[in-house]
């Protein structure tokens, strides 16, 4: 009996799905490219020559691809929203109340920074006054995610808290990291890991007074 296995495939499919491993290859490529200039330069200052230049191809070959530069960087910040939301749903996952503050806020924060800092240009893209309007969405949607997800945090530790003073609370944290993280991105090796401290005891001692004996203190 023969055998009509997985591992026949049906003719003409094979050169088709090496194609599309090739294309997906092709645009990794540029992404990375392009993540660089963006980070260098800026968004306003690149340009599509300077990305296919970075990602060592032609301009024709960058335009097989992408239109512009606007849909490289829509393309690139849609990556990086995806993967940023399950690096904070990780982060911000509900805590042990015996787990002291300091260890709480410690490893949120690590979770964030070591995204961040393996990804700057997120920072760049997201940041930027001149961004892509699709791109400014999906950063406005991603930030009121995040509120969120703090909010609820922090009402488990601040019991009887109006929902005003917890939102204004988690409004305060995120501005804290955001102001530390342009600090700790622009400095390296030890100087960069002092300054993740530095954000790191400004949280504890921001938040310890609200909340308590709760979450490890007392």
């Amino acid at each position: 009996m023969s055998d009509t296995s997985e591992k026949e495939q049906p003719r003409g499919t094979e050169q088709p799905r090496r194609r599309q491993a090739r294309g997906e290859r092709r645009i990794a490529q540029l992404l990375e490219a392009a993540a660089r200039v963006f980070c260098s330069a800026g968004y306003t200052a690149a340009s599509t020559n300077a990305i296919a230049r970075e990602a060592g191809v032609s301009p024709g070959t960058l335009y097989q691809f992408f239109p512009n530069k606007e849909a490289i960087a829509i393309e690139l910040g849609d990556r990086l929203v995806h993967e940023m939301r399950e690096t904070y749903g990780e982060a911000l996952a509900p805590v042990d109340p015996a787990t002291p503050l300091e260890a709480a806020i410690g490893s949120a924060i690590d979770r964030f920074m070591a995204f961040n800092t393996e990804h700057p240009v997120f920072f760049a893209l997201m940041h930027g006054s001149d961004i892509p309007g699709r791109m400014a969405e999906s950063h406005d949607q991603l930030h009121a995610t995040l509120i969120g997800r703090i909010e609820d945090l922090l009402a488990s530790f601040m019991p009887g808290t109006s929902p005003a003073d917890v939102t204004r609370t988690a409004h305060v944290c995120l501005g804290i990291y955001k102001s530390g993280l342009e600090l700790v991105l622009a400095h390296e090796g030890a100087e960069r890991a002092a300054y993740i401290q530095e954000i790191k005891n400004v949280l504890i001692r921001y938040l310890e007074p609200l909340v308590g004996d709760r979450l490890g203190l007392g």
